[in-house]
């Protein structure tokens, strides 16, 4: 039996991120609602991971994401916790936290219960945050559908991979 505990493509992900990020001599943080950890997990499988992995932020409640992270209460209030404002400022938070280059934040509704006609299950945002670059972060809204709760974190943990590679 192979030794991995996830999917073979997360665990390639994860290793391309652990192997890149460290030849571009990058560490990355993460702050993590829906997937609650995946990603982190998902890096320390590889070996080698203590290069690149500074820390993790799971803020799976509203409450957890301002005071672990300084996400201003108004924005939660305002465009929810599953919005690009919530994840932009949860990936500032995570950077300013952090000793962290990258850092990469990820809110969603994963079901099956919990979502709205504006966001609908499977609807999750990213945003990638770079220490020193100026403007605004990247953000990224995804539908990814109700393909079930299990299939909605792995697709954002592989999304999340993919803007940890430099």
């Amino acid at each position: 039996m192979a030794d991995i505990l996830l999917p073979p493509d997360i665990d390639d992900l994860a290793k391309q991120v652990v192997e890149l990020n460290t030849s571009a001599g990058r560490t990355v943080t993460l702050a993590e609602s829906c997937t609650g950890g995946l990603v982190a997990g998902a890096i320390t499988e590889i070996p080698g991971s203590s290069a690149v992995l500074d820390r993790g932020f799971v803020t799976y409640s509203n409450e957890a994401k301002m005071e672990m992270l300084g996400v201003p209460s108004d924005i939660i209030e305002t465009f929810g916790a599953v919005s690009i404002a919530c994840v932009w400022a949860m990936a500032k938070g995570a950077l300013e936290n952090s000793k962290a280059d990258v850092a990469v934040a990820i809110s969603g509704v994963a079901g099956p219960g919990g979502g709205t006609p504006t966001k609908p299950v499977g609807t999750v945002v990213f945003a990638r945050v770079v220490r020193g670059e100026n403007g605004e972060p990247e953000g990224e809204l995804k539908s990814f559908g109700d393909i079930g709760r299990a299939e909605i974190r792995r697709q954002a943990t592989l999304c999340a991979l993919d803007l940890l590679l430099p």
